[in-house]
């Protein structure tokens, strides 16, 4: 009983030196590229030529009231020193205030991206359920109908955007039968399912891409790892086909697909503008495309600050995982 817990409890250190290291590595490499993104952000007001006098005042504006608009907002004042209190604005939650309309960029931000993400985590779920299900049917079905059926099935929705699926799933199951709202949103709050109801079929159309990605990724993967020698090793030591596919084979495999994940998060989150406004939503990604064609640079930079911020997160989260499950990682391969 002694050795079982010393054992346990040195699998345990193990594990949690393995993933300080892990969020060292990746906190080495966070901070410097948030620094830049956040410079290079920051300077697109410079480089855009874009003044709130023009917005606020139209373009025949005086250069004297021009002066005196940007004053107000601090914009006479030298470049470093802008960016240096629009950063450490950042670092306390303060996004800056809309040229627009005046109102916090920040509240104006969460607004929209709890609804965003809502649909993306939701999209997301289903991505991941859905393709490691075909991923793995198809691998340990290879060469055989189901195979070719899944595997032309993946290519297919691999192909198809967002939007058309989108309008069909809203021509059949909203317009159609009537078992889903067409547009709007309802948050949680106000119960699990009225929100639900009107998330899942924005949530379906944007999960068709993470569902291909997964699959394919998880077939490969699945199929090489079949044919290494550690496999033949394990049905020689009588090893149950179950065993081998969970402990072994699925942890060795499952690294790429997992990888993906990194990307596809935040693409679901920013991209999805034309969904949200076929389901008539007010989220992230139609946010941000209304403020740029309005000219609402620190909208704008908000909206880039905020899209770094959960590229660095879920990328920091992706490699946790993958350091956790696979064999590869831990032995510092």
């Amino acid at each position: 009983m002694a050795v079982a817990t010393l054992v346990t409890v040195a699998r345990v250190r193990h594990g949690a030196v393995r993933t300080l290291v892990t969020v060292t590595k990746s906190v080495a490499i966070v901070v410097p590229v948030f620094l830049l993104a956040t410079f290079v952000t920051f300077a697109l007001r410079s480089l855009s030529g874009l003044s709130p006098a023009h917005i606020q005042l139209g373009e025949d504006a005086t250069p004297e009231a021009v002066a005196r608009v940007e004053s107000q907002w601090g914009l006479d004042q030298p470049f470093l020193e802008q960016y240096w209190t629009w950063f450490t604005g950042v670092l306390h939650g303060d996004l800056g205030t809309s040229w627009v309309n005046g109102a916090d960029v920040s509240t104006l931000i969460g607004l929209g991206l709890g609804v965003s993400l809502s649909i993306a985590l939701l999209a997301m779920g289903i991505g991941i359920v859905a393709g490691f299900v075909l991923g793995t049917v198809a691998a340990l079905r290879r060469t055989t109908w189901v195979d070719r059926a899944i595997t032309g099935f993946v290519t297919i929705v691999s192909v198809m955007p967002a939007f058309v699926v989108g309008i069909v799933l809203v021509t059949i199951f909203a317009v159609g039968l009537g078992w889903f709202p067409s547009a709007g949103y309802v948050p949680l709050a106000d119960g699990v399912s009225p929100w639900l109801s009107h998330i899942l079929l924005p949530a379906v159309a944007l999960s068709f891409d993470v569902v291909a990605d997964v699959a394919r990724q998880l077939r490969s993967g699945l199929i090489a790892a079949y044919r290494e020698n550690y496999v033949s090793g394990a049905l020689v030591r009588g090893l149950g086909a179950r065993r081998i596919f969970f402990v072994h084979v699925l942890r060795n495999a499952m690294g790429p697909a997992v990888a993906t994940l990194g990307l596809k998060f935040p693409s679901l989150v920013g991209a999805s503008v034309v969904t949200e406004w076929i389901f008539g939503l007010q989220g992230f990604g139609r946010f941000a495309n209304d403020s740029a064609q309005a000219g609402d640079v620190p909208a704008v930079q908000g909206v880039l600050v905020v899209s770094i911020l959960m590229v660095v997160s879920f990328n920091l989260l992706v490699n946790l995982v993958l350091a956790r499950v696979t064999p590869a990682s831990q032995r510092g391969v």
